[in-house]
């Protein structure tokens, strides 16, 4: 069986790109294809490996600044020959899932989300831009032209696999199809619960400003000027906050920070020590809305429990009282509550990392080659 990946671009390393790795360990023959690449991304994993560009690879800006050439993303798409293939898999949040395969090919599509600009989060889109109102206008026509091209591209996949219940729910009201649960894959094995823990929260990644990171600064800034202690490990301590990661909005949020001597900013880090940090912590914050939420699955592999805004994949992922805590309102005031609350001697490390293991590369390696050979079967069987 000759198979295919596709995949959005690999412009950044995140959740979406975890999935491609994994499903490249699945499927080592099989070609990657993708609208760009970032070289210090791509060979970080496929060094080796046959990948396939679209044109914007080789456009002026089309790597550092791939987001001018939205607008003919879909057509770049299109242009990708993958008529020879029996089997392709994308692994998309846009543009990956409308390629065109022959009636021969079986397209299975694991999807992230529905296009969060084109559909959930368009308005928020729209209004986050930092252009004028009349350039804001031509930006919403194309989206709308994006958009009918989308619902359209959804179409053309004959399985899909959503990343959470979550996520399940957005494709049958935006795309009108069902969709088979399987969580991302984290590697639970590089992470291990430390013998001592810390006097800091922390929260980390990508910090871009739909992560809510500023949400969590202005609680540590609150906390501060009203003095707030926390017992733990029978010591009256002030709440401190780490924060790891960059991003489009660490400028601004370190602005925000500023004269707080209670939060800070530890950087990009490497595996190793993000492993230490969630070990350490007292618990790691969630303030968004995540369509899944890898870091907070992190932190809970590492016995850690795990703050979170009661909405999205944080649902599934935490269990309320045993490997983590919500809070109702996305404001500092709710959170600030909730972490004044907080007492980490009620959680047991060895609970919480059990739990984690539901969501191990392990089971979604094999979750997704059971998906993969069924499905195959039942559309040869369809395709006599």
């Amino acid at each position: 069986m000759k198979i295919a990946l596709i995949h959005d671009h690999l412009a950044q390393d995140g959740g979406a790109e975890r999935v491609l790795k994994a499903l490249a360990d699945l499927f080592p023959e099989a070609p990657i294809f993708t609208l760009l690449y970032e070289k210090k991304y791509a060979d970080k994993y496929y060094r080796d490996r046959r990948i396939e560009t679209s044109i914007i690879q080789k456009l002026p800006g089309g790597i550092s600044h791939y987001q001018w050439y939205m607008p003919f993303m879909p057509m770049a798409v299109e242009f990708f020959d993958l008529s020879n293939y029996d089997l392709v898999i994308s692994d998309s949040s846009s543009f990956a899932k409308g390629v065109i395969t022959s009636s021969r090919t079986l397209h299975i599509c694991y999807c992230h989300t529905p296009t969060r600009y084109l559909w959930s989060d368009t308005h928020q889109y729209i209004n986050e831009l930092k252009y004028n109102k009349y350039f804001k206008k031509v930006i919403s026509l194309a989206l709308n032209y994006i958009r009918m091209w989308d619902k359209l591209a959804a179409d053309r996949v004959d399985s899909y696999i959503a990343n959470s219940r979550f996520v399940a729910g957005r494709i049958k009201k935006y795309y009108k199809r069902e969709s088979a649960v399987i969580y991302p894959p984290v590697d639970t094995d590089k992470f291990s619960i430390a013998e001592t823990v810390s006097d800091y929260f922390l929260i980390g990644g990508r910090l871009a400003p739909y992560k809510r990171v500023d949400l969590v600064v202005e609680a540590f800034k609150e906390l501060r000027i009203k003095n707030y202690e926390l017992r733990i490990m029978n010591k009256i301590v002030a709440p401190k906050l780490k924060i790891f990661g960059d991003g489009v909005d660490l400028v601004r949020l370190k602005n925000l920070a500023r004269g707080s001597d209670n939060i800070e900013f530890v950087g990009r880090v490497d595996d190793k020590t993000k492993a230490e940090l969630y070990s350490r912590a007292l618990a790691f914050i969630n303030p968004q809305e995540e369509d899944f939420g890898i870091t907070a699955v992190e932190a809970q592999a590492s016995g850690r429990p795990v703050i979170a805004y009661r909405r999205g994949g944080a649902i599934e992922t935490i269990k309320d009282g045993v490997t983590g805590v919500f809070f109702n309102e996305q404001t500092a005031d709710s959170l600030v509550e909730v972490i004044n609350n907080f007492d980490s001697a009620k959680f047991n490390s060895e609970i919480i990392k059990q739990h984690a293991e539901q969501f191990s590369l392990v089971k979604f390696k094999k979750e997704i080659s059971e998906f993969v050979e069924r499905e195959y079967e039942k559309f040869k069987e369809g395709n006599g």
